[in-house]
């Protein structure tokens, strides 16, 4: 357990790390007032854990910790983006089509009453 708590802190800590350095060259090579750094992280985290994913399904065999250092601490900390479209995706592939409804418009609807509830909340203390 252990182990498996530090594989996922170094994989985060990594992904925070690239996270910060792609989006800081998107930032640099293209001047935009659009969050293209964000914008491309998220896309390149999407693709990164769709890649990852079916390459450990189908061809690797990695140990569940190893699994879990990229997936959850490198992938979790490079965008968590990409594990909501993963995980909307599955549910679709579920025929869950309301629960993907509601989760791609839930996360995002109630994400952004969060951000504004935390943000009253800040200017209130």
């Amino acid at each position: 357990m252990l182990a498996r708590i530090l594989f996922i802190a170094a994989g985060g800590g990594i992904g925070a790390l690239a996270r910060y350095g792609l989006s800081g060259l998107v930032h640099r090579v293209i001047e935009a007032s659009y969050p293209l750094g964000t914008f491309v992280v998220n896309v390149a985290g999407c693709f990164l854990f769709g890649f990852v994913w079916t390459i450990f399904e189908d061809r690797l065999l990695l140990s569940g910790d190893m699994r879990t250092a990229i997936l959850v601490g490198f992938m979790g900390s490079f965008t968590t983006f990409s594990t909501f479209i993963f995980e909307s995706n599955q549910l679709m592939r579920e025929s869950q089509f309301l629960l993907t409804g509601l989760n791609i418009a839930g996360q995002v609807i109630i994400g952004f009453v969060a951000l504004y509830a935390g943000m009253l909340l800040a200017r209130m203390l």
